[in-house]
């Protein structure tokens, strides 16, 4: 069967190579088993590319992922690289990504499975069942606003300086994702921001206020401080669905909803762009956990997270809704019948590493399309 469908593979640094290595291989086994098949061409990001390159992210990678129909990304980032200069961080490879390919919606979901609701940190009558999707910003906001920088005031002290910048336009663009996410599911939105203190928080209130009236009247929009949402999180998460925020509110709330679910080695994220004319959107899909540079290599990474990347993949750039929910349930089985990596590990589980977890992925996957 001729591939169809374009893949660019961003493994990076630390974890990344391990737990995209057994990604690989449910993409081989979609290969062999499914309808849907796969061109993979590999391309160095981050710390790998600067090593390679001088480059946290060359020209070569930007124009492989605008010519791939989704971009499938490890990780980036480690001790060998904190020295370099801040224009030269690996991290500054996926923020490339993300301006050059106008990927400003980050998709991030918070779920708790079944077999995993004793590993969050908060009460299982708390987070049982819990199943909210963050909607973050991620071309605007505080990350890219100018000025921005280390400066020398008058007195010769050391002054740093980031700027908190939203146009009317890009609100509005990452509002509409939110909302169609909320129609899709339980027709609610919340969405963070500090109004209260920030000229960007009451025109983002604003807009998004708008662009419901106008064009989600269906949907319930609530507006909520993102420090009371954090709170609020913390201490009665289940209220929330879909949660709105810009580039630092998401980043953070995200983080912190990541923290409900047990572990940052189970959750996956995509972040997309505007659908073109052609259909085409660019997208791209990450695990949110990190390069975890003292595990890398060790073999004892959790590889669920990317594996479900790539579920979040086939179902919002290819729309294989069967496929990723075959993904996604495949996973849950394993840690049903009891198997841990060491981050999501609980009594009486059985302790594996990143390779076995990936091979009982690939076992259910088998049985549950025999």
């Amino acid at each position: 069967m001729p591939a169809n469908k374009k893949l660019l593979i961003l493994p990076g640094d630390g974890i990344g190579p391990d737990v995209v290595r057994e990604t690989r291989r449910v993409i081989d086994w979609m290969d062999r088993r499914r309808t849907v098949t796969f061109e993979v061409q590999e391309g160095l990001v981050g710390g790998a590319a600067i090593d390679a390159t001088g480059s946290p992210c060359p020209d070569t990678t930007v124009e492989a992922a605008r010519v791939a129909d989704a971009v499938l990304f490890g990780s980036v980032g480690g001790p060998k690289w904190d020295s370099l200069p801040f224009e030269q961080r690996p991290e500054l490879g996926i923020l490339r990504l993300r301006k050059d390919l106008g990927l400003f919606a980050n998709l991030r979901p918070a779920i708790v499975l079944d077999p995993l609701v004793e590993a969050s940190a908060l009460r299982p009558d708390l987070v049982r069942g819990l199943d909210i999707m963050i909607v973050r910003e991620t071309t605007g906001g505080i990350y890219f606003g100018e000025p921005r920088g280390i400066r020398t005031d008058a007195n010769g002290k050391r002054v740093g300086v980031d700027t908190e910048v939203y146009s009317e336009d890009e609100i509005a663009r990452v509002a509409r994702v939110a909302f169609d996410l909320a129609r899709k599911r339980s027709n609610r939105l919340t969405s963070v921001e500090k109004a209260n203190v920030m000229q960007s928080g009451r025109l983002w209130r604003a807009v998004v206020t708008e662009v419901g009236a106008a064009e989600f009247p269906d949907v319930e929009l609530q507006h909520m401080y993102a420090d009371n949402c954090a709170m609020q999180l913390a201490s009665r998460p289940k209220q929330f669905d879909v949660i709105l925020g810009g580039n630092l509110f998401g980043d953070v709330l995200s983080d912190l909803a990541a923290a409900l679910t047990g572990s940052l080695g189970m959750l996956p994220s995509a972040t997309l762009g505007a659908v073109q004319p052609s259909g085409k959107r660019h997208a791209l899909y990450e695990p949110i956990h990190g390069s975890a540079p003292d595990i890398a290599g060790k073999g004892i990474a959790n590889p669920c997270a990317q594996i479900l990347s790539f579920a979040m993949l086939l179902r919002l750039s290819f729309g294989l809704e069967e496929d990723a929910k075959l993904v996604e349930t495949a996973v849950e089985r394993v840690l049903a019948g009891g198997l841990r990596t060491a981050d999501i590990m609980a009594p009486g589980m059985a302790r594996v590493g990143t390779s076995v977890m990936g091979e009982a992925v690939l076992r259910e996957l088998d049985k549950l399309t025999a």
